[in-house]
C-alpha cells in the first residue's frame, strides 16, 4: 500500500529549453528610445536605477566594476561615465510582449517567465526540428532576426537546471556547447550539473544564509538531505529549494504552463514605394485603419489609447501614443496618422534629427489602452455625449490641423496661469511622461481655497495703500508695511476701501537658484469684489479677481 509520501513524491524532470535575453531592462531601455526618436546616451555604460540601487546594467558597465544591488553612488564612483536612467518595469514588459509573440510563432507553448526570460517543453520543438540543437538553432537564428544577437538557450532536465545551463559558460563542466549561446545538460546529469553551484542559486538569500550556517554551501550537499527530513526542519520553502538542487520534477503535471496566446492586435502596411505627403499616406492607411478596428470588435474591444510607428525608407522610426476621450474609429485613426506625419520636423542637410529618407515605408498601428465595447455603447436614453459635436470638432481639427481645436484643463502648479493647459481636442488628458502631474499635488504656496474665477494672462500691475496714501509693501521679517486702504489696478483706483485681507504667504521656488521670494496676498473690497495679488520685486501685481 502507497503512502502519503509515496503519492507526493515528484515525477522525473521533464526537457525544458529557457530563452534568455542577458541584460533585458537595458535592451528594453534602448528600444524605448529608438521609438521614441531620442539618441541613445553617449556612454555604452548604462546603469538602470530604482530606489537609488542597480537594476540591470549593460556589459560595459560590468566590465567596469559596476554590479546589479549596488548603490547609485557607489555605481558612479566605479564607473564616473556611467549613464543612470531610471528603471521602468512597464517598458521591459511592453517590449518583451512581441518577442514572446513571435517565438510562440516557432514554438508554440510557451510560458514568460519574466521580462527577458520564458521556458517551453523541449520534446515537441526537438521532434519538429529533429533534435535539441536544431531546435536552439531556430530560436537563435529568430533572436538575431529580433536584434538580440546575445540571446542563450539553455536546455536541462527541468526549468530551473535549463536556466542555469543559459547563464552558464561553455567551459563549465557537465554543459554541452554545440554553438555560442547554446548550453545543453544531457539527460539524467542535471543533479551532476548543479552540484556544483552555490545554495543560492536555489534558495532566496535569508535561507541560503542560514544553510551556510549549517554548512551546506552547494546544491549538491542540499541535495544529498533526506527529502522528508528538510520537510521537517525547513517546511516548504526548503523542499522547493531540495527539489531544484537535486533537479526533480513537479509533483504533477509540468513544469512549464504556457500561457495563452495573445492575439495580435497591431496592423502593420509596408508601402513601396515610400510616402512622403501627409494626404497621401493618409489615403494609403485608410484599409488599414479597417482593418484595425475590425480586429478589435471581433474581440469586442475598442481602443482609447492608439500607438503610431511610422519608419522611413532609411530606418528612422517615428513613434507617438495618441489618447482619445471616447473610442478611436477608423476616421480617428487615419487623423492621427496625418497629423503625425504633418507633425514631424524635415531635417536640414547634415542634420540627425527629424525627417529624413525619400518619405514614410512603413505604417504599424498597434492599441495601447483598450475596454470593453460595451463600456462605450451609448445608454438606453441616449446618455451618451452628443457626437455631433465630437462629429463636427474633429472634422474642424482634420482641416485646420491637430492643435486647432482644444479644450482647457487644469494641471499642477502654483501661479494660476500656469495651471492653465491648452488639450487638443480628440487627444484626452493623458499626461507625458515628466509633466507637472496631478493638480491636486502638494504644490507649497498654491492657492488654498477656491480659485478667482477671473484669471488674467498676465498679471496686471497694481498698487495698495494705506490711509495716509503710503504704499504698503513686505517688510524682511515678511509681515506688510501698513494697513491697506485702497486698491488701484492697472493705474485704476476703486472708490471702496479695502476691508478685509488674508495674511501674506511666501512663495518660494528654485531657491537653489537664487531665486526671489514671492508673497501671495487676498484681499476684499467693500464693495464685495475680491483680488488676489502676487508680490514680486517690490511690487504688487494682480493675478486674479474672484466674482
Amino acid at each position: 500500500m502507497s503512502t502519503a509520501v509515496d503519492r507526493a513524491a515528484p515525477s522525473a524532470a521533464e526537457r525544458i529549453i529557457v530563452f534568455w535575453v542577458p541584460d533585458w531592462p537595458v535592451h528594453a531601455y534602448l528600444r524605448e528610445l529608438q521609438g521614441a526618436g531620442e539618441d541613445p546616451p553617449d556612454s555604452p555604460t548604462i546603469a538602470l536605477i530604482a530606489n537609488r540601487q542597480v537594476i540591470a546594467c549593460s556589459e560595459a558597465a560590468r566590465a567596469e566594476g559596476v554590479r546589479v544591488g549596488l548603490r547609485e553612488t557607489e555605481a558612479q564612483s566605479r564607473c564616473p561615465s556611467l549613464a543612470v536612467p531610471p528603471h521602468d518595469a512597464e517598458v521591459d514588459e511592453r517590449r518583451f510582449a512581441p518577442v514572446l509573440a513571435a517565438i510562440e510563432r516557432l514554438i508554440p507553448g510557451v510560458e514568460p517567465l519574466r521580462a527577458g526570460l520564458c521556458a517551453m517543453r523541449a520534446r515537441g520543438p526537438a521532434r519538429y526540428y529533429g533534435g535539441e540543437q536544431r531546435a536552439a538553432a531556430a530560436l537563435l537564428g529568430l533572436a538575431a532576426e529580433l536584434g538580440l544577437p546575445g540571446a542563450r538557450i539553455g536546455i536541462a532536465d527541468g526549468r530551473f537546471a535549463a536556466e542555469q545551463a543559459a547563464r552558464a559558460a561553455s567551459s563549465d563542466p557537465g554543459i554541452l556547447a554545440p554553438s555560442e549561446g547554446v548550453r545543453i545538460v544531457p539527460a539524467e546529469a542535471a543533479a551532476a550539473f548543479l552540484s556544483d553551484l552555490p545554495v543560492a542559486r536555489a534558495a532566496d538569500p535569508a535561507f541560503a544564509e542560514v544553510l551556510h550556517g549549517l554548512g551546506i554551501r552547494t546544491l549538491g550537499a542540499l541535495a544529498a538531505l533526506p527529502e522528508d527530513a528538510v520537510r521537517q526542519r525547513f517546511g516548504p520553502q526548503g523542499v522547493a529549494a531540495h527539489r531544484r538542487a537535486s533537479a526533480s520534477g513537479p509533483q504533477h503535471g509540468s513544469e512549464v504552463r504556457p500561457r495563452t496566446p495573445v492575439r495580435e492586435l497591431s496592423v502593420e502596411l509596408a508601402l513601396e514605394p515610400p510616402v512622403e505627403s501627409a494626404e497621401q499616406l493618409a489615403f494609403a492607411c485608410m484599409a488599414l485603419a479597417e482593418r484595425f478596428i475590425s480586429g478589435l470588435a471581433e474581440d469586442r474591444l475598442v481602443c482609447t489609447a492608439l500607438r503610431v510607428e511610422l519608419t522611413d525608407d532609411i530606418g528612422v522610426r517615428h513613434e507617438r501614443v495618441w489618447a482619445h476621450p471616447h473610442r478611436f474609429t477608423a476616421a480617428d485613426a487615419v487623423n492621427r496618422v496625418r497629423w503625425q506625419v504633418a507633425a514631424m520636423p524635415t531635417a536640414p542637410e547634415g542634420s540627425e534629427h527629424g525627417r529624413e529618407g525619400a518619405g514614410i515605408g512603413h505604417v504599424r498601428l498597434s492599441p495601447v489602452h483598450t475596454d470593453r465595447a460595451a463600456a462605450h455603447e451609448p445608454g438606453l436614453w441616449s446618455t451618451e455625449p452628443d457626437t455631433r459635436v465630437h462629429h463636427h470638432l474633429s472634422r474642424v481639427q482634420s482641416r485646420l490641423g491637430h492643435t486647432s481645436v482644444g479644450t482647457v484643463g487644469l494641471i499642477g502648479g502654483r501661479l494660476l496661469a500656469d495651471r492653465q493647459s491648452f488639450v487638443p481636442w480628440s487627444t484626452g488628458r493623458m499626461g507625458r511622461r515628466g509633466a507637472r502631474g496631478s493638480a491636486a499635488g502638494p504644490w507649497p504656496g498654491s492657492i488654498p481655497g477656491p480659485v478667482p474665477s477671473l484669471v488674467f494672462p498676465d498679471p496686471l500691475p497694481a498698487e495698495l495703500l494705506d490711509s495716509a496714501g503710503g504704499v504698503v509693501g513686505v517688510d524682511e521679517e515678511e509681515l506688510l508695511t501698513g494697513r491697506p486702504a485702497q486698491l488701484r489696478v492697472n493705474s485704476t483706483p476703486f472708490t471702496a476701501p479695502v476691508c478685509g485681507w488674508s495674511p501674506i504667504w511666501p512663495l518660494r521656488e528654485q531657491w537653489w537658484r537664487g531665486a526671489a521670494v514671492r508673497f501671495r496676498l487676498q484681499l476684499q473690497l467693500a464693495d464685495g469684489d475680491a483680488w488676489l495679488l502676487l508680490h514680486e520685486a517690490g511690487h504688487w501685481r494682480a493675478e486674479g479677481k474672484y466674482d
